[in-house]
Parts: structure tokens; sequence; C-alpha cells
């Protein structure tokens, strides 16, 4: 009885011995296989060291590639709009604002478009005072019109932004680029009221700068494109030529017009055959309707809140 116990438990140990032999065998390949997959690993590396399309293996690979290929791109077509949700977030906001500086930019570059014309005729202008303040050899105060009215029995009028404080009086000169724009009636501290040369009450002399005949010069009380002056000369048989250019004939002391600025050309010269007189139409050199910069005639080296405008075109 016991010889039969002590049997069957040698048949146990030895059945529980060969299971966990088997286990181990199961959890440890073979040193044969593992050499085998080194030798063939090794084989292949060597086989496509030749690489390019004349490598043994370049088939395979390709139709492992054209295997993999389209469940690659599908998986990354799929997984492409969640990935990229953060970069379309902040792309987005980038965009918002290079649109709201190019918006901005757009904006800025468009006023100075609307107003290039503008500074290039007021630069014109100023550089035109500078020019006859050089020409004529008297010292200039700039000066912008601001406004445009009657004064007193005067209709043609207009006011500028310089006064007393700029060393601006009645009776001054005042001309701009293209001739002579009219005297000053009053001053304030810091404006004053010019009477234009077209005004109907007006009386400028004036000169024939070919044959240097004098005579005045009265406004029509226009200031648009149909401005005239016409001219009555004191020697009433001198016959201006069409074309001729009449400048101021000047006052004495200067005041209030000074010689030599020009005025306006002969247009039309009608005679009366009665009295023998002749009487020329004048076209003004100055757009009165178009009035902006423009420069008052001073003693050289006047005090003035602003710059001024020297004979030699240097600004003082």
């Amino acid at each position: 009885m016991a010889l039969d116990q002590r049997s069957r438990l040698d048949r146990r140990e030895q059945r529980w011995r060969s299971t966990d032999r088997l286990d181990g065998d199961r959890r440890r390949p073979p040193t044969s296989l593992v050499v085998a997959l080194v030798l063939a690993c090794l084989s292949l590396m060597i086989l496509d060291a030749r690489g390019g399309d004349g490598s043994p293996v370049e088939g395979a690979r390709r139709m492992v590639g054209e295997v993999v290929g389209p469940v690659e791109s599908g998986t990354s077509t799929v997984l492409r709009p969640f990935t990229s949700v953060p970069d379309w977030f902040r792309t987005r906001d980038g965009m918002k604002d290079e649109i709201a500086d190019l918006e901005a930019e757009n904006a800025r570059l468009r006023a100075e478009a609307n107003r290039a014309d503008y500074d290039r005729n007021r630069l014109q202008e100023y550089d035109g005072l500078t020019a006859a303040a050089s020409d004529l050899g008297f010292a200039l105060v700039p000066a912008r019109v601001v406004g445009l009215g009657a004064s007193q029995s005067f209709s043609d009028t207009v006011t500028i932004d310089a006064g007393s404080d700029s060393g601006l009086r009645a009776d001054m000169t005042v001309l701009n680029d293209d001739g002579l724009v009219g005297r000053i009636l009053r001053v304030t501290r810091t404006t004053a009221t010019v009477l234009l040369l077209v005004d109907a009450d007006s009386v400028v002399g004036g000169r024939i700068g070919r044959s240097m005949q004098v005579g005045f010069l009265h406004g029509r009380g226009s200031i648009g494109d149909d401005a005239r002056l016409d001219l009555e000369l004191v020697d009433e048989s001198v016959v201006p030529t069409e074309g001729d250019s009449v400048v101021a004939w000047g006052s004495e002391g200067g005041a209030p017009y000074v010689a030599g600025v020009p005025v306006g050309k002969v247009t039309t010269v009608y005679s009366n055959l009665r009295d023998s007189s002749q009487r020329a139409v004048i076209e003004p050199y100055v757009d009165f309707g178009a009035l902006d910069v423009v420069g008052v005639v001073v003693p050289s080296g006047s005090s003035s809140d602003r710059s001024v405008i020297e004979a030699d075109g240097s600004l003082e």
C-alpha cells in the first residue's frame, strides 16, 4: 500500500516537472531560432545595401508601401480635422489681427492719397512765395485764407490767419505766387481782412510792362473764371496790345501797393471814337476763387510770431 502511494507521488512530481519544463520552453525561444532570425536580418541588410530599384527587396518594399500607404493616408485624412483644431484657432486669430492691420494701413494710405494733391499744391504755393520774395526784393509774411465775405462797403474780401501779432497792419500789399491779390483793410491780433483786387470799388495803379504806360485798374466785382479788370491809360492815345502784361504801378512808400507785382495780361482793347480813348480788359493772373496761401509784404527784419520769408528767400 505504501509502495503504491509513493509510486503515485513520483509520477505526479514527474508530471509537474515536465509541465514546468514545457512552460519554460514556451517563454524562452530556442537559441537556434534567434540565431536564424539574426542571420536573416543581416542577410536582408546586406542585400538591401545596394539600394534603389536594383535592390532585391525593392519589390517587397513597394508592395508593402502600396498596401500600407493608402491606409496611412486615409487615417491621416480622418484625424487631420481633429489634430488641426488648435492651429485653426491660432491661425484665425492671427488672420483677424492681420486683417485689422491691413484695414488700418489702407485707411491711412487713402487719407494720404486724398491729401496728396492738396499738400502738393500748398507746397508749390509756399515755394512760389519764396521765389516771389526773391524776385521782387520784398520780405513776406505767409498766411492762409480762412474766410470769404463782405466787409464794410466792399463786397469782395477774404480773411487771412495772420494779424498784428505777425507784424501786419492796414494798407499792406497782399500777393501769392501768381501775382497781386489785394491790400489789407484792417487787422486784429490774429487775423486780417483783405480787399481783393477785383472788388468793384477797388482801384489800383497799373503799368503796361512793354510800353511802361500807366493807368488805373478797376475791378468788376467777380471772382470766378470771368474775373476781369478794366485798365484806363493816362495817355489816351496809347493803344495797348493784346497779350501785354500789366504790373502794379506802386504807391508812395509802397502802401497800399508795392511796385512791380504782376497783375494780369491784356485780353481785349476797346477804342472810343468819340473821345479817342482806349480801354483794355485785363485777365488777372490770380485765381481768386481758389485762394489759399498768400504773402503779405512787410519791411525786412519785421518782428513776427511766425517765420518771415526774407528778400533773399531765407526764413527768419
